[in-house]
Protein backbone atom coordinates (compact mmCIF):
# COMPACT_ATOMS: atom_id res chain seq x y z
CA UNK A 1 0.00 0.00 0.00
CA UNK A 2 1.84 2.90 -1.42
CA UNK A 3 2.45 5.72 1.30
CA UNK A 4 4.10 9.01 0.73
CA UNK A 5 4.31 13.02 1.23
CA UNK A 6 3.33 15.13 -1.99
CA UNK A 7 4.71 19.00 -2.26
CA UNK A 8 2.38 21.46 -3.95
CA UNK A 9 3.09 24.75 -5.61
CA UNK A 10 1.50 27.01 -7.77
CA UNK A 11 2.22 25.81 -11.61
CA UNK A 12 3.22 29.39 -12.81
CA UNK A 13 5.27 31.29 -9.98
CA UNK A 14 5.77 28.11 -7.96
CA UNK A 15 4.34 29.58 -4.58
CA UNK A 16 4.12 26.83 -2.35
CA UNK A 17 0.69 25.91 -1.39
CA UNK A 18 1.47 23.05 0.91
CA UNK A 19 1.61 18.97 1.19
CA UNK A 20 -0.73 16.57 0.50
CA UNK A 21 0.26 13.24 2.97
CA UNK A 22 -1.66 9.87 1.45
CA UNK A 23 -2.15 6.32 1.07
CA UNK A 24 -3.84 4.61 -1.46
CA UNK A 25 -4.62 0.97 -2.70
CA UNK A 26 -5.21 -1.26 -4.96
CA UNK A 27 -7.66 -3.88 -4.48
CA UNK A 28 -9.93 -6.83 -6.56
CA UNK A 29 -12.87 -4.00 -6.43
CA UNK A 30 -10.60 -0.92 -8.09
CA UNK A 31 -8.55 1.97 -6.51
CA UNK A 32 -9.07 3.72 -3.16
CA UNK A 33 -7.32 7.02 -2.06
CA UNK A 34 -6.98 8.73 1.24
CA UNK A 35 -5.11 12.56 2.13
CA UNK A 36 -4.79 14.81 4.04
CA UNK A 37 -3.56 18.32 2.71
CA UNK A 38 -2.01 20.95 5.28
CA UNK A 39 -1.13 24.42 4.48
CA UNK A 40 2.99 25.88 4.13
CA UNK A 41 2.99 26.73 7.97
CA UNK A 42 1.65 22.89 8.63
CA UNK A 43 -2.11 23.41 9.54
CA UNK A 44 -5.21 21.59 8.27
CA UNK A 45 -6.20 22.59 4.97
CA UNK A 46 -8.67 19.99 3.82
CA UNK A 47 -8.97 15.96 2.95
CA UNK A 48 -9.15 13.85 -0.10
CA UNK A 49 -11.80 10.58 -0.06
CA UNK A 50 -11.76 8.94 -3.66
CA UNK A 51 -12.97 5.66 -4.48
CA UNK A 52 -12.57 4.18 -7.96
CA UNK A 53 -14.22 0.93 -9.64
CA UNK A 54 -12.27 -1.70 -11.49
CA UNK A 55 -12.70 0.32 -14.57
CA UNK A 56 -11.63 3.47 -12.80
CA UNK A 57 -15.50 5.41 -12.28
CA UNK A 58 -15.75 7.21 -9.12
CA UNK A 59 -18.09 5.44 -7.25
CA UNK A 60 -17.08 7.36 -3.62
CA UNK A 61 -15.51 11.11 -3.68
CA UNK A 62 -15.53 13.17 -0.39
CA UNK A 63 -13.33 16.41 -0.83
CA UNK A 64 -12.89 19.02 2.25
CA UNK A 65 -11.27 22.49 1.61
CA UNK A 66 -11.48 25.50 3.57
CA UNK A 67 -14.81 24.41 5.36
CA UNK A 68 -16.59 23.34 1.92
CA UNK A 69 -17.46 19.57 1.38
CA UNK A 70 -18.20 18.34 -2.36
CA UNK A 71 -19.70 14.19 -1.83
CA UNK A 72 -19.97 12.78 -5.57
CA UNK A 73 -19.99 9.60 -7.46
CA UNK A 74 -20.19 7.91 -11.03
CA UNK A 75 -24.32 8.73 -11.28
CA UNK A 76 -25.77 9.16 -14.61
CA UNK A 77 -22.76 11.14 -15.86
CA UNK A 78 -21.42 12.55 -12.48
CA UNK A 79 -23.63 13.61 -10.03
CA UNK A 80 -22.40 16.13 -6.68
CA UNK A 81 -23.18 17.74 -3.51
CA UNK A 82 -21.39 21.13 -2.57
CA UNK A 83 -22.20 22.34 0.89
CA UNK A 84 -20.91 25.62 2.36
CA UNK A 85 -19.07 26.02 5.46
CA UNK A 86 -22.07 27.02 7.71
CA UNK A 87 -23.71 23.53 6.88
CA UNK A 88 -26.80 25.62 5.85
CA UNK A 89 -26.44 25.73 1.97
CA UNK A 90 -26.03 22.56 -0.45
CA UNK A 91 -26.67 22.85 -4.07
CA UNK A 92 -26.32 19.57 -6.35
CA UNK A 93 -25.12 18.95 -9.19
CA UNK A 94 -25.05 16.18 -12.78
CA UNK A 95 -22.93 16.86 -15.62
CA UNK A 96 -22.70 14.26 -18.86
CA UNK A 97 -18.86 14.01 -17.67
CA UNK A 98 -16.87 11.19 -16.86
CA UNK A 99 -15.16 11.95 -13.62
CA UNK A 100 -13.90 14.58 -11.58
CA UNK A 101 -11.18 15.86 -11.11
CA UNK A 102 -9.18 19.00 -9.39
CA UNK A 103 -6.05 19.85 -7.47
CA UNK A 104 -5.09 16.58 -5.73
CA UNK A 105 -2.86 13.88 -7.58
CA UNK A 106 -5.34 11.28 -6.89
CA UNK A 107 -7.42 13.15 -9.66
CA UNK A 108 -4.16 12.54 -12.14
CA UNK A 109 -4.00 8.74 -11.44
CA UNK A 110 -7.88 8.47 -11.46
CA UNK A 111 -7.94 9.84 -14.93
CA UNK A 112 -5.17 7.54 -16.13
CA UNK A 113 -6.56 4.62 -14.84
CA UNK A 114 -11.05 5.52 -16.61
CA UNK A 115 -9.08 5.81 -19.91
CA UNK A 116 -6.33 3.62 -19.95
CA UNK A 117 -4.66 5.00 -23.46
CA UNK A 118 -2.34 2.54 -25.61
CA UNK A 119 0.64 3.64 -25.82
CA UNK A 120 1.79 5.36 -28.92
CA UNK A 121 -2.03 6.08 -29.78
CA UNK A 122 -4.02 8.89 -30.93
CA UNK A 123 -5.05 10.97 -27.72
CA UNK A 124 -8.09 10.05 -25.98
CA UNK A 125 -11.29 12.66 -25.24
CA UNK A 126 -12.24 13.13 -21.73
CA UNK A 127 -15.03 15.33 -20.03
CA UNK A 128 -14.27 16.22 -16.25
CA UNK A 129 -16.04 18.16 -13.81
CA UNK A 130 -13.04 20.27 -11.88
CA UNK A 131 -13.35 20.29 -8.23
CA UNK A 132 -10.13 22.64 -7.22
CA UNK A 133 -9.87 24.90 -3.87
CA UNK A 134 -10.02 26.79 -1.91
CA UNK A 135 -14.11 26.61 -2.68
CA UNK A 136 -14.53 23.56 -4.74
CA UNK A 137 -17.00 25.01 -7.48
CA UNK A 138 -17.42 22.88 -10.22
CA UNK A 139 -16.37 23.61 -13.90
CA UNK A 140 -16.89 21.51 -16.23
CA UNK A 141 -13.97 20.86 -18.81
CA UNK A 142 -12.63 18.46 -21.36
CA UNK A 143 -9.04 17.38 -21.88
CA UNK A 144 -7.01 14.71 -24.10
CA UNK A 145 -4.76 12.02 -22.84
CA UNK A 146 -1.68 10.69 -24.91
CA UNK A 147 0.43 8.13 -23.46
CA UNK A 148 4.03 7.97 -25.18
CA UNK A 149 6.60 5.49 -24.74
CA UNK A 150 7.29 4.05 -20.99
CA UNK A 151 10.58 4.10 -19.46
CA UNK A 152 12.36 2.04 -16.64
CA UNK A 153 14.28 3.72 -13.86
CA UNK A 154 16.67 0.90 -11.88
CA UNK A 155 16.00 1.20 -8.07
CA UNK A 156 17.71 -1.03 -5.46
CA UNK A 157 14.67 -3.90 -5.65
CA UNK A 158 13.03 -4.27 -9.19
CA UNK A 159 12.76 -1.59 -11.82
CA UNK A 160 10.45 0.92 -11.62
CA UNK A 161 7.92 1.86 -14.95
CA UNK A 162 7.50 5.06 -15.29
CA UNK A 163 3.85 6.28 -17.84
CA UNK A 164 4.24 9.50 -19.72
CA UNK A 165 1.50 11.51 -20.39
CA UNK A 166 0.79 14.34 -22.61
CA UNK A 167 -2.48 16.53 -21.51
CA UNK A 168 -3.95 19.03 -23.94
CA UNK A 169 -6.90 21.42 -22.42
CA UNK A 170 -8.93 21.46 -25.60
CA UNK A 171 -10.29 24.84 -24.60
CA UNK A 172 -7.30 26.48 -24.50
CA UNK A 173 -4.67 24.55 -26.10
CA UNK A 174 -2.40 24.60 -23.06
CA UNK A 175 -0.01 20.97 -22.67
CA UNK A 176 1.52 20.07 -19.83
CA UNK A 177 2.94 16.49 -18.96
CA UNK A 178 2.13 13.90 -16.27
CA UNK A 179 4.77 10.96 -15.21
CA UNK A 180 2.96 8.12 -13.45
CA UNK A 181 4.89 4.87 -12.00
CA UNK A 182 1.85 2.76 -10.69
CA UNK A 183 -0.35 4.78 -8.99
CA UNK A 184 1.54 7.42 -7.76
CA UNK A 185 2.49 10.65 -9.79
CA UNK A 186 5.89 11.30 -9.63
CA UNK A 187 5.51 14.74 -11.42
CA UNK A 188 3.10 17.27 -12.76
CA UNK A 189 2.55 20.64 -12.69
CA UNK A 190 2.15 22.11 -9.35
CA UNK A 191 3.12 18.27 -7.95
CA UNK A 192 6.37 16.73 -6.48
CA UNK A 193 6.43 14.14 -4.89
CA UNK A 194 8.50 14.60 -1.85
CA UNK A 195 8.25 11.06 -0.14
CA UNK A 196 7.15 7.24 -0.62
CA UNK A 197 7.50 4.64 2.27
CA UNK A 198 6.35 1.18 -0.24
CA UNK A 199 6.82 0.76 -3.77
CA UNK A 200 3.99 2.03 -5.83
CA UNK A 201 1.21 -0.75 -6.81
CA UNK A 202 0.74 -1.69 -10.61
Amino acid sequence: MPRGRYSLHDPHDHTPLGEEHFHCATGPSGWRYVSQITTPAGEHAGSVDLTLDALGRPVRMELHASGWQVRGAALDGVTWVRSSPTGEDAEQGNVAAHSFTGASPAFLVATARLLRPAAEQPAVRVRLVALTPPVLAPRTLDQAWARGASASHATDSTPLVVDNYQVSDLATGEQHGVHLAGDVVLAAPGIELEELDSPPSF
